[in-house]
């Protein structure tokens, strides 16, 4: 379509349009649904006896607030990219708390590693990671795609990678109130890998789902 086509267009059918919020408020809102839904699976799946330890412990918290950190800067980064005029260095929003969080991670692999030997690297399987980020997640992403809709998503893999990544951040920040493994490679390997997992599928996936033809990803 030429673009003086599309202007005569939206000037003959074109309604008065509702401005969307700003991307800080519009991640409020999501970040409160979000959040109350990973407080209500724990509640429900229960709580890790050792919780209220765990709280005291200063690596365990910047573990968990560089995981909400990068949830929140992926959700602003994501509805930022649905705003036509929005600058594409708003899709690197993440970087800085993301490495926070590998950088705590690589942090612990090395105090365990100092603090067990080899005992302290050991990998074994955990794939009910995996299961739990994506059910967890699996609200916010679908509140956060339907709130994408309502802008432009022009770039339609990042901006659904950048959902998925929150979600799937929201996910881990809630499997580790009630999954037992705190071994720093671990947790490196199994939850922060799922989550990087599904949000390169949904980033593959963002041309089907955020349906833009012909603009760029």
């Amino acid at each position: 379509m030429r673009t003086e086509d599309l202007i005569d267009r939206l000037a003959r059918d074109g309604g008065p349009v509702r401005p969307l919020e700003a991307p800080v408020r519009r991640v409020l809102v999501w970040l409160a649904v979000a959040l109350g839904f990973a407080a209500a699976m724990v509640w429900a799946i229960g709580p890790r006896p050792d919780l209220a330890e765990r709280l005291t412990e200063a690596r365990f918290l910047y573990e968990q607030s560089a995981a909400l950190a990068t949830a929140a800067a992926a959700a602003a980064a994501a509805l930022a990219l649905t705003l036509p005029d929005a600058s594409r260095l708003w899709r690197f929003l993440p970087v800085i708390p993301g490495a926070a969080w590998l950088g705590t991670l690589g942090l612990g692999c090395f105090r365990d590693w100092a603090r067990m030997g080899p005992d302290g690297l050991r990998l074994t399987p955990d794939p009910e990671c995996f299961f739990y980020i994506a059910l967890i997640g699996s609200l916010p992403l679908l509140v956060l795609v339907l709130m994408l809709r309502r802008g432009a998503p022009l770039r339609p893999s990042w901006t659904l990678g950048l959902a998925a990544l929150a979600a799937a951040a929201i996910g881990n920040f809630a499997l580790r109130l009630f999954h037992m493994e705190d071994a720093a490679l671990m947790v490196l390997v199994w939850q922060v890998g799922a989550v990087a997992l599904i949000a390169g599928i949904a980033a593959l996936a963002g041309r089907a789902i955020l349906r833009w033809p012909g603009l760029p990803a």
